[in-house]
């Protein structure tokens, strides 16, 4: 046997000794889809769905899609309808509602995104969840889709909570009529933050406010006997959702929702599960800071209620950082996809998530917060982005990118129900240039590894005895490109990340 050196590693995997089981992953259709949905040729919306949800590969085995499992579709506040009244200028980040002022429902609306809420389905997306984030605008207090300045309470007008609900409530029947239910609903997103401009509908929330509109949802669900459950949080950090941050009644949503010695305990009305989600943003950086967040925030999630699940729910690429800059500048290759996949792997295995869901599956932004790019095709490899490219509202070039190959090597083979199990590499490695492993195990016994080769060299791993092993490796040429081998050794490219399949 060859002896170690840092280019040789050792994998350890102990399938008896386990941590979380897996309920998802996923990504959003705000706010592209609608247009992209509505607008496009059939052909680059079907491309854009199957490089999204496929199970299905190609003759060479190599996946035609990244097999996401959550679907999040995005209710929208109405301010498609109010135009340029609405005060947000970019109309890709307007919205239509399917409540109108006059308390009747138009279910065509935000047609494009249900052409890809049925692609999906079509697909074999297992899970669906609906998400606003705002009230509809008739029931604003100030008839927007974003909040009075300065204000930090949800923005809606008094006594309207209950209308609110009912809203929720009647789209989840519509579409569970329609044959195609929504498993979750998560009424609120990133209730911290002010929601007071202009570039997108928002709006903030006290924690008291949540709760009171949760005991009127949770209330129309079970009446209507719909199966959605509640997911709430989507905090803005995690640090929002494990403890005390600005003391202003929207934080430490942890201990305030899910203690059952607190008097706002919501673990026992009917159709909320026993979920709090939180976005990464802001605590990826710098690194160690990344792994002590996530480990600071496990402990709080454990002492609030040991029961208690966490789904990453949303992230992009914001924070300013030392290895990518920060989120100005799509990149298409592994740099961001890397950065990202160290996220990932330390958001499942140091804050346990049970989910992790990516912000927008599509951009037609120069940005680094896509999966799917879109631009004009005016430059080649290339092209022209951003609102002011008033063809993209009707047709351009799809882009995929090694960011969503990337997520594709979780998403597209740890499906719903499998459990996280112990998984270790000898010697130890770096988690600014090592390799980074976890592993998961199927009902029949079969274990998924995920390894990350964040260095620029060339690595191999030793699992100790031979399997027939199936191998998909994403790297600056290959995009889950599958190989079949026997053996113990998994190649690791250099800078890639590689899923390997090992039967029972």
């Amino acid at each position: 046997m060859k002896s170690l050196d840092s280019d040789v590693l050792t994998l350890r995997i102990d399938p008896q000794v386990t941590f979380q089981t897996m309920d998802n992953f996923g990504g959003s259709d705000a706010w592209q889809c609608d247009i992209v949905g509505k607008n496009w040729p059939l052909e680059k919306r079907e491309r854009i769905a199957d490089l999204l949800f496929s199970r299905e590969t190609d003759a060479n085995g190599n996946p035609k899609g990244i097999g996401l499992s959550l679907w999040r579709f995005y209710l929208s506040a109405g301010t498609a309808e109010q135009g340029d009244d609405s005060d947000i200028e970019n109309v890709w980040r307007r919205g239509e509602c399917f409540l109108s002022a006059d308390g009747s429902y138009d279910w065509s609306k935000q047609s494009g995104q249900q052409w890809f809420l049925k692609a999906a389905q079509e697909r074999g997306v297992e899970q669906f969840l609906a998400f606003p984030n705002s009230p509809p605008v008739h029931l604003t207090l100030n008839g927007k889709g974003y909040a009075p300045k300065g204000d930090i309470r949800l923005n809606i007008k008094p006594g309207k909570l209950a209308d609110y609900a009912v809203f929720l409530a009647e789209v989840m029947e519509h579409f569970q009529n329609e044959g195609i239910p929504f498993d979750y609903v998560s009424p609120f997103n990133e209730p911290q933050w002010g929601w007071d401009g202009t570039g997108q509908e928002g709006t903030p929330a006290q924690n008291t406010e949540i709760y009171c509109l949760l005991r009127y949802l949770s209330k129309e669900l079970s009446q209507r006997n719909l199966s959605t459950q509640i997911v709430i949080g989507e905090a803005g950090t995690i640090g929002h959702a494990g403890r005390v941050m600005d003391n202003d009644g929207r934080d430490n949503q942890a201990e305030f929702f899910f203690n059952p010695d607190s008097p706002f305990y919501i673990g026992d009305l009917p159709n909320v599960a026993l979920i709090l989600s939180a976005h990464s943003y802001f605590s990826v950086w710098p690194l160690d800071k990344q792994a002590e967040h996530r480990q600071e925030f496990h402990r709080a999630m454990t002492q609030a209620n040991t029961e208690l699940g966490y789904w990453q729910s949303e992230y992009c690429i914001l924070e300013k950082n030392d290895e990518i800059g920060g989120g100005g500048g799509r990149d298409l290759g592994m740099d961001t996809a890397l950065f990202v996949a160290r996220i990932i792997h330390n958001d499942i295995t140091l804050a346990q998530a049970r989910s992790w869901q990516w912000w927008t599956s599509v951009s037609q932004v120069d940005f680094k917060d896509g999966l799917v790019y879109l631009d004009d095709g005016s430059e080649g490899d290339s092209g022209k982005m951003g609102p002011e490219t008033a063809s993209l509202l009707n047709d351009g070039e799809v882009r995929d990118s090694k960011l969503l190959w990337t997520l594709g090597n979780y998403s597209r083979f740890i499906h719903p129900g499998m459990v996280r199990i112990a998984c270790e590499i000898a010697p130890e490695q770096s988690l600014s240039d090592g390799v980074l492993a976890s592993a998961y195990r199927a009902d029949n016994g079969q274990v998924t590894v995920v390894l990350t080769n964040l260095s620029a060299e060339a690595k191999s791993c030793h699992l100790g005895e031979a399997h027939i092993l199936d191998i998909y490796t994403t790297s600056a040429t290959a995009s889950l490109t599958h190989n079949h081998q026997r053996g113990d050794e998994i190649p690791l490219p250099a800078r890639s990340v590689t899923t390997c399949i090992i039967p029972a």
